[in-house]
């Protein structure tokens, strides 16, 4: 027992000296600033210890703690409101954690007794992430094969998290209760984790953690506001179209419900005293709007009062009805005080339909006629095959009092207008005479999905008469018990579509939502939203514009090596516009001494590369908006002996569109190019200029060449402290250093003796699985 004490005294110690040591935190001492410091001044200070202590570089073992709390101290002084909470409270609003090492150990020491180590708060323990996350775990082939899918019926909440992410902890409380609450009305959640799901991290367009979006029909849509519980349910309510339930009064209930003979569907109404619609009730019209419509009655309002009482409601109690061909009374009804998602579920899938629902397309006439799943199950359908128009309509409204009447599970009764069916119709009946201009009933039977049937078409046409109902129940009856009954066996072809004219209707209204969505993208300045347009518009430019002719001699005296002189330099600077550089010098050139380089682009990808004939390689540097020129001229001198060769092809590939695209190949050439850690956003900005990468697309490999150190270029280089090449090319935004075109130049040093390794075939060769997307 006293044992026993003495560890339960050591820990809360322990615990109480983390905590200490928690607060004690003070961003300002570890990044080694001062209190009047301006931003510039820490973002200096950050990135030159975020270069000592990173992980990759630094194999000291504590390390990876010094990194956390370099990040950590970033984070805080570089957000203004962060840091005016810091120096009025000593505290930036949230819990500070501890490291991931101290934690390995406090728990490794204890590992002979159990303790909750939520007691503790190790926010940033990625081996133990919060486990209520864990079941909404998302992967990419996942997402795409089922989540897709499904947002044609339900909107999903999508969070987008990672390790070391501090704002994430902020969020989770909010996040916990709202997935809990939405998932309960049928909206579905996701997490990504960007650490290990980069790829759908990219694909979502989430470029920070924490992100939060919302997905629904196949569209992303971003959330952009404070992360608070009022807030994200009504971000859910905007993600569905606005014209999903009907308000119903007094005044418009009988146009509401007569409206099942234009629409082919079921009405329900909600009788409810919320003055607004229930987001569960929306979430429902959304899921069965191809089966269903959907209104709603606010029963505290003056003006539904007569509808209250034709249908004898109970203003007290939520009320479902569902009405079919008959208006003056429902087809069903359910009553609950708390109206829950699979009560209103099983209570809709039993009334998708109408008691004879029109054949309109071939998916409803699959669902309404199913085949047999075995004997025991057989499916029969009843299809009265009629006109339109008033002298139709006895013979239908006596097939619908039958249907009604003779109401079974094994038994579907459908109708469809000849003159909207032509094929269907003159395959069951023949094109015989006698059924001109009449109606006719055949019972039918779906062998298999390529349209083959059994059926038997009634001898006389069906007008509606007591006869006819007894020759038609006579048959159903000996159906039961002998199937061969359906003698005739045929093919039909599928049913036309009678609601394909919508299709103008509905791309108007998907342009009108692309145009709002790019509104509302501009309007939160969100560019990398936006860059899918942009890059499409700057494709179709391209391909107006065609290859690069990259100038290769400015005079043909100059020798291979020997760099252009600072005049014409210059020169070659001004003529930015990328299409040609090289027509206004025309008259100076030798007719040869340029190369073709064309752009990588999505439009060219697949011929260029992926089915790019065996034998073949295409050559391409990877560039920069800022490095295009100098880059492109160095790389067309270097590469020029080796364009007599018809089975070597280059390109350029731009960095500031497809990087995520050359991060996955370079995963394939670890040792070449580590991949950046998790660790922190600035790490991610890794300057991949002047690589260049030879592809192989028909065996799937590449070779890589790196850009040269250049040891001569002291100068210019020294300021960006370059590492060894075997390491990674640090980031060289124009912030820490610009270097000189020069020292740009200097990155295709040598590329000319690296392309004959490549076609002597001595360079190393990374193989990939399959080639990615240039999305």
């Amino acid at each position: 027992g006293r044992a026993g004490l003495a560890w339960a005294a050591a820990l809360l110690l322990a615990a109480l000296g983390a905590q200490a040591a928690a607060g004690d935190f003070d961003p300002y001492r570890v990044l080694g600033v001062g209190r009047s410091s301006s931003q510039a001044d820490i973002k200096k200070a950050y990135k030159r210890l975020a270069r000592e202590w990173h992980p990759d570089k630094n194999k000291d073992p504590g390390a990876e703690d010094k990194f956390i709390q370099i990040s950590k101290a970033y984070e805080i002084l570089s957000n203004e409101e962060k840091r005016a909470n810091f120096d009025r409270y000593g505290d930036a609003g949230e819990s500070q954690g501890y490291s991931q090492h101290q934690h390995r150990q406090f728990h490794h020491f204890h590992e002979g007794f159990y303790f909750d180590e939520s007691f503790f708060h190790f926010p940033f323990n990625s081996e133990r992430r919060d486990t209520s996350d864990e079941k909404y775990l998302l992967h990419f082939s996942h997402y795409i094969n089922e989540i897709v899918p499904d947002s044609f019926k339900k909107p999903y909440l999508i969070k987008i998290t990672s390790d070391w992410c501090f704002s994430c902890i902020h969020i989770e409380p909010v996040w916990k209760e709202v997935a809990q609450e939405l998932e309960a009305l049928g909206v579905g959640i996701g997490v990504v984790h960007a650490g290990y799901e980069r790829r759908l991290a990219h694909h979502l367009g989430a470029h920070s953690t924490p992100s939060l979006l919302g997905l629904i029909n196949g569209k992303v849509t971003f959330f952009h506001n404070a992360v608070i519980r009022e807030n994200l349910r009504q971000f859910v309510e905007n993600l569905l179209p606005g014209n999903l339930v009907e308000k119903i009064t007094d005044k418009n209930y009988i146009r509401f419900l007569s409206n099942w003979k234009k629409e082919n569907k079921p009405h329900v109404l909600l009788f409810d005293h919320m003055p607004v619609v229930p987001l569960l009730y929306k979430l429902t019209a959304f899921a069965y709007r191809d089966y269903l419509s959907f209104g709603y009655v606010y029963v505290g309002l003056r003006g539904t009062e007569e509808l209250s009482s034709q249908y004898n409601i109970n203003v007290y109690t939520p009320t479902m009805m569902i009405f079919k061909e008959h208006i003056d009374r429902p087809a069903d009804v359910v009553q609950a005080r708390d109206m829950k998602k699979q009560l209103i579920d099983d209570f809709l899938s039993q009334n998708k339909f109408l008691m004879v629902a029109r054949l309109t397309n071939q998916r409803l006439f699959q669902e309404l006629c199913p085949m047999k799943k075995s004997h025991r199950q057989r499916k029969h359908c009843v299809v009265l095959l009629t006109g339109e128009g008033d002298k139709f309509d006895k013979a239908y409204e006596a097939f619908l009092t039958f249907a009604v009447a003779n109401t079974k599970d094994t038994l579907k009764f459908v109708h469809i207008y000849n003159d909207r069916q032509p094929e269907f119709a003159d395959t069951l009946l023949m094109d015989e005479e006698k059924y001109r201009g009449k109606s006719a009933v055949v019972i039918l039977e779906r062998r298999n999905n390529a349209g083959k049937i059994a059926y038997k078409t009634l001898e006389e046409t069906w007008q509606g008469s007591k006869e006819d109902n007894f020759i038609l129940l006579d048959l159903l009856d000996q159906l039961r018990t002998d199937p061969g009954l359906l003698s005739s066996e045929t093919v039909l072809a599928d049913l036309n579509d009678e609601l394909a004219p919508m299709f103008l209707i509905r791309w108007l209204y998907f342009m009108l939502d692309y145009i709002s969505d790019c509104w509302d993208s501009l309007f939160h300045s969100n560019w990398r939203e936006m860059m899918p347009l942009l890059s499409l518009l700057f494709s179709a430019l391209f391909i107006l514009f065609g290859t690069v002719i990259v100038q290769a001699f400015s005079d043909s005296s100059d020798t291979r090596d020997s760099p252009p002189s600072e005049k014409e330099e210059s020169a070659a600077n001004t003529e930015k516009n990328d299409a040609s550089f090289s027509k206004e010098s025309n008259s100076r050139i030798p007719k040869k001494g340029f190369v073709e380089v064309t752009e990588l682009t999505d439009i060219n990808y697949t011929s260029n590369l992926v089915r790019l004939r065996p034998g073949h390689m295409n050559v391409v540097l990877i560039l920069s908006n800022s490095t295009k020129t100098i880059l492109l001229q160095k790389f067309a001198l270097e590469v020029y002996t080796f364009t007599g060769s018809s089975s070597l092809h280059f390109s350029f590939l731009s960095l500031d569109k497809h990087r995520e695209w050359l991060e996955y190949l370079l995963e394939f050439a670890q040792d070449a190019a580590p991949i950046p850690n998790q660790y922190d956003k600035h790490f991610l900005e890794r300057d991949y200029t002047g690589y260049v990468l030879a592809l192989n697309g028909h065996k799937k490999y590449f070779c890589l060449f790196k850009p040269h150190r250049s040891g001569d270029e002291g100068g210019t280089l020294g300021l960006c402290e370059d590492y060894d090449s075997s390491l990674h090319t640090e980031a060289r935004g124009k912030s820490s250093c610009s270097p000189g075109s020069r020292s740009i130049k200097n990155k295709l040093h040598k590329l000319s003796f690296w392309m004959e390794r490549l076609l002597e075939g001595s360079l190393q060769r990374f193989y990939i699985p399959s080639w990615p997307a240039l999305d």
